[in-house]
């Protein structure tokens, strides 16, 4: 197991990386439901090229609608795992796991067609199918999560540097695989870790995103530009001078980003107290 980085100012320590609804990247649970989905897609496209055209054209438009199905599946499962992942979270724009429903229902009617069972049984295959599919998967989020009193402007400010921000942590954990390296790879997914402790607590409080900006955009295309060039050097010539210079790099990224988070919730709970104080002598002077 590669050696962990860490100190004071390391929010993980030496403790593996946090869980969904820490400073880690969110997880999907239950994706293999999506890959048997898919998988069921065969049992309409490998009869269908043995059947008639009408027959042949409907089992591949019931295996498209399954195979559909699983990708918004799997796309629901990780929209709803970011969803988790954050305290303050605006609801998935598109419902994709009910559309997945849908497209089971309708592949399950369109198989009804295809063995000549009229018109009501293949709407009760819908029907079935949907229900099955929402009880496997269930429904996506349907409501904003920590939004009251919250300014919609800050935080679709900062929800769009955040997108930004995990733009830049995809493409340096992309970059690094061409190393070659394990160790480097879990030592860019703890940097990242960091980074996201950091978006984390600028989601919980937007007044910040102006101090934090500079971190989530230009630091993080450093980082990102960095990680690139080392990965392509390193995968050729295997240099330990420039390994030790990028891990050293990415220390000083990560108690950066760790010294401004904890300086961040510093601030917000002077913030509270000040708060406290200033309702608890009103409500003296009231009495």
């Amino acid at each position: 197991m590669a050696e962990r980085y860490g100190g004071k100012y390391s929010p993980q320590g030496s403790r593996p990386p946090a869980t969904a609804h820490g400073t880690s990247a969110a997880r999907p649970q239950g994706g293999w439901r999506a890959s048997v989905l898919f998988l069921t897609a065969f049992l309409f496209l490998f009869p269908a090229f043995g059947d008639g055209p009408r027959e042949m054209l409907l089992g591949l438009l019931a295996g498209g609608l399954i195979v559909l199905s699983a990708w918004l599946s799997r796309e629901g499962l990780k929209a709803e795992a970011a969803y988790h992942a954050r305290r303050i979270a605006r609801r998935p724009a598109v419902p994709r796991k009910l559309l997945a429903a849908a497209m089971t229902g309708a592949a399950l009617a369109v198989g009804g067609l295809i063995a000549d069972q009229g018109l009501i049984y293949p709407v009760f295959y819908a029907l079935a199918g949907m229900l099955l599919h929402l009880g496997a998967f269930g429904l996506d989020p349907m409501t904003d999560k920590g939004m009251e009193g919250i300014d919609a402007f800050q935080t679709g400010r900062v929800a769009r540097a955040v997108e930004e921000g995990e733009k830049h942590l995809a493409a340096m954990k992309d970059a690094i695989l061409r190393a070659g390296d394990r160790a480097l790879e879990k030592r860019v997914d703890q940097f990242a870790a960091a980074a996201r402790g950091l978006f984390r607590t600028i989601e919980a409080d937007p007044g910040d995103l102006t101090a934090a900006r500079k971190y989530m955009s230009v630091y993080l295309m450093g980082a990102r530009d960095a990680t690139v060039k080392f990965a392509d050097h390193y995968a050729q010539t295997r240099d330990a001078g420039a390994r030790a210079d990028y891990e050293a790099l990415l220390n000083d990224l990560e108690t950066t980003f760790a010294q401004k988070t904890t300086a961040f919730l510093s601030n917000n709970r002077t913030d509270l107290d000040v708060e406290i104080a200033v309702l608890r002598d009103r409500l003296k002077l009231d009495h």
